[in-house]
């Protein structure tokens, strides 16, 4: 009996539809094969070895797929495939995230334009803070299509593929800061037994080893568990190391049949040395204190060397995340299908670090420079709970073909929040006559994290805060013709968040009292719509015109974390997003090659902004209009092609009453970006290839909303170039060198606005081993 895809419409291989089920958990994600491989001539890849091990001609990770068309989208909610559905959407495959070598979530959106990074403050100043189209996406990334809340930095070796929806989509994922959301999708079990592994080194100390296998026990139930363990210094930085480890199972029965269950859980631990970068200069002191005047830099950032180092030896950050997920899908009949997902995660946030340039400028002291060092620490655990039931499938309403999904997704949120408490009895001594110092000095050429420290650090009392949503939406692709296509969706949500605000007294490092506030409540219900018309020329094309929403909650707009208002602040209404958006989508060469154009302009109109010194109002703007170009997949049988360019005029047209920024770019907001990732297969053994990135100057701060550029600091522009080859020395056993940032350049990857800007990686060579059974 056929049965429906996760589109709605009728599957032709059984065993592509339990894929797609167990893809599919918590919707939100766009499956497109974004490296629409001529499987015939696959291109060799050491990594991708490792998680399609005994693929055939006709599998992907060990999915049977059509090899002359790219795959639908996997979330429920999306009910056209990919090609038909009116919106930007960009999906970084499996294979891409291994030809890269990436290791985290900035590694993967490095290769699609439009994607920046924010150094962050407040709630998430050391995690993933992503910006979309000019907005803080950081609380809007979802793990198989439900929320992952808290601050943390995130891995890759359990991701089927990474999927990153464009603009305002509050219709398919309730709250966000407007400018899109990022789905992470897991790997699942399979229906036949596999199993590889891969070994890597490098410069700086490198290494990784993976290993993933996939067990069946009877005929449509299996087991697959995913290893990783990675350490190394950062290429380029003094003094910083990482490792991280994780193991994620998974278990599946009815695999493929009417009725499929999965059950995951996942778990990652990190420690590292946090690394603040390097000092910016203060416009209105800089070359004022002592005799060695000098004129501010351009940008703000200080001529130090890239490579310096200004925490201590005692920092630490620390992150864990453990997630456990139940899922069931039932087809009903061939025309409905129902889907249950259960989600319990929790993870912890957990650092003090040393910062440089906290509390005042450098000062010429004693023949030399010296800067005031400062700290920031945070502990925050977040707890989500989370149900989803939704409803796939299709029906004929007289003589229109109706694909659709109704649906309610139920979430509880607890955020756990508290600072340390710091007190230093001596070393790190500021010299005589340095004004106002008063936790210590380091030399601003010549840092050394060496230096004595004696003191205590203790967790402060916990700030806590709670967050429910309801929500319930329906979506529908309608067919008034056989061209003409009517994309539909809606979405309401009732949200709310209310916290406890705990304030510590101490005396040397020591808490000696703690007074508790209850903040005031915030509830708000919000609705967002979209509505899309899409025209097909031919089959395999299509031109599309959309306008869609998006509701941001108080205190969401610079993506950091779900907090109630202070006691002094009055709760505000969410603040609206619009955007409209007119593109074209083709797939070429035989399905194997997908282009894409849209042009954009998205608006927030009622943004938070100051009106005096004690007020604060929704009555700014921000503005963000521009074209994106995308590209991906096969031009020839040899000759794999993925990335994009993305052209971005942001404006604050209006700001706080202080007029500052109003009429700038908007912060971490390039005006152009371009990626492309390319390979070339030269004999069947082995191919060649790398990557050009390349990122205009943007302006530094913590925005989201209606902020701006602090100081007007800014990351100059830069151009990056990464390496590639892969040879395969036989059946089971793959060779791959990837060397990053091939020519070493020194750029600045992010900068704060205020405090400091963070270096990028300096080059780094990886050799992997991968082996297949």
């Amino acid at each position: 009996m056929r049965k429906l895809n996760s589109t709605g419409v009728v599957s032709r291989p059984r065993r592509a539809l339990g894929a797609v089920a167990v893809a599919g958990l918590a919707g939100l994600g766009m499956a497109q094969a974004a490296a629409a491989a001529d499987l015939d001539a696959p291109v060799a890849t050491a990594a991708a070895a490792a998680t399609a091990p005994a693929a055939d001609s006709n599998e992907v990770s060990g999915v049977k797929i059509d090899a002359k068309r790219t795959a639908d989208p996997s979330s429920s909610k999306f009910t056209a495939p990919l090609l038909d559905t009116p919106r930007s959407i960009t999906v970084i495959s499996s294979q891409i995230i291994e030809q890269t070598a990436a290791t985290s979530l900035q590694d993967i959106l490095r290769t699609s334009p439009g994607i920046t990074f924010g150094a962050g403050e407040g709630g998430q100043p050391l995690a993933d803070r992503p910006f979309i189209r000019g907005q803080s996406s950081g609380n809007n990334i979802f793990v198989d299509g439900v929320r992952d809340t808290g601050g943390q930095t995130r891995e890759v070796f359990n991701l089927e593929q990474v999927e990153v929806v464009k603009g305002p989509d509050s219709v398919y994922s309730g709250r966000g800061s407007g400018g899109g959301s990022i789905n992470l999708s897991s790997k699942s079990p399979k229906t036949r037994n596999f199993a590889g592994g891969s070994a890597a080194v490098g410069t700086d100390e490198y290494y990784r080893v993976t290993a993933d296998g996939n067990y069946t026990f009877g005929k449509n139930a299996a087991l697959r568990l995913n290893l990783m363990a990675t350490g190394g210094d950062t290429p380029g930085r003094d003094h910083i190391q990482f490792k991280r480890w994780g193991f994620a199972p998974s278990v599946a029965v009815g695999i493929d049949t009417d009725t499929q269950a999965t059950l995951s859980f996942y778990h990652l631990d990190t420690d590292q040395d946090p690394d603040y970068g390097i000092p910016l200069a203060s416009k209105r002191t800089w070359g004022v204190a002592g005799t060695d005047s000098r004129t501010r830099p351009a940008s703000g950032i200080l001529d130090v060397d890239r490579s310096a180092y200004y925490g201590l030896d005692r920092d630490f950050m620390k992150t864990k995340a453990d997630i456990t997920t139940f899922a069931i899908r039932h087809e009903v009949n061939e025309n409905l299908a129902i889907r249950q997902v259960i989600r319990y995660g929790k993870t912890l946030n957990d650092y003090f670090v040393t910062n440089p340039g906290d509390g005042g400028a450098a000062q010429f002291v004693a023949g030399e420079w010296w800067m005031l060092r400062g700290t920031k620490s945070r502990w925050n655990e977040a707890t989500t709970t989370a149900f989803t039931t939704d409803v796939t499938g299709n029906f004929m309403a007289g003589s229109f073909k109706n694909r659709f999904n109704v649906g309610i997704e139920l979430s509880r949120e607890v955020n756990d929040n508290t600072t340390y408490t710091f007190f230093t009895t001596g070393g790190s001594a500021c010299p005589t006559g340095f004004t106002g110092a008063t936790v210590g000095c380091t030399r601003l050429y010549a840092p050394n994290p060496g230096d004595a420290w004696t003191g205590v650090i203790n967790r402060g009392p916990l700030s806590s805060s709670k967050t429910r949503n309801g929500s319930i939406y329906a979506f529908d692709t309608i067919d008034l013709t056989e061209k003409l296509l009517l994309n539909v969706g809606v979405r309401y949500d009732d949200y709310s968040t209310q916290g406890v605000n705990a304030t510590a007294t101490q005396a040397n490092g020591i808490v000696t009292g703690v007074t508790y506030a209850t903040l005031p409540k915030g509830s708000w219900d919000f609705v967002n719509y979209q509505v899309g018309l899409n025209y097909k020329p031919t089959a395999s094309s299509s031109l599309y015109v959309s306008y869609a929403t998006s509701s941001t909650p108080p205190n969401i707009a610079g993506g950091d974390q779900n907090t109630a208002a202070t006691a002094a602040q009055v709760v505000l209404d969410p603040e609206d997003t619009t955007s409209i958006e007119a593109g074209a989508k083709a797939n070429v060469f035989g399905d194997k090659l997908a282009l894409s154009a849209a042009v954009f302009r998205t608006e927030r109109k009622n943004a938070q902004i100051a009106l005096s010194a004690t007020e604060v109002a929704q009555a700014g703007e921000v503005r963000v209009q521009g074209v994106e170009l995308g590209i991906s997949g096969y031009v020839t049988r040899a000759w794999q092609v993925f990335g994009g360019y993305t052209y971005m005029d942001s404006e604050l047209v209006k700001g706080p009453y202080t007029s500052v920024n109003i009429g700038d770019p908007l912060a971490n907001t390039p005006k152009n970006t371009f990626s492309l990732f390319t390979t070339y297969r030269v004999i069947p053994a082995l191919s060649v290839g790398g990557g050009v990135y390349y990122v205009s100057k943007s302006f530094g701060g913590n925005q989201g909303g209606a902020g701006g550029g602090a100081n007007k600091v800014f990351a100059p522009s830069y151009t990056r170039v990464d390496a590639f080859a892969s040879y395969k020395v036989n059946d089971k056993v793959d060779l791959q060198l990837n060397v990053q940032n091939l020519t070493d350049k020194q750029y600045i990857l992010r900068t704060n606005g205020v405090h400091h800007a963070d270096p990028a990686p300096g080059r780094q060579a990886i050799l992997t081993l991968a082996v297949k059974y």
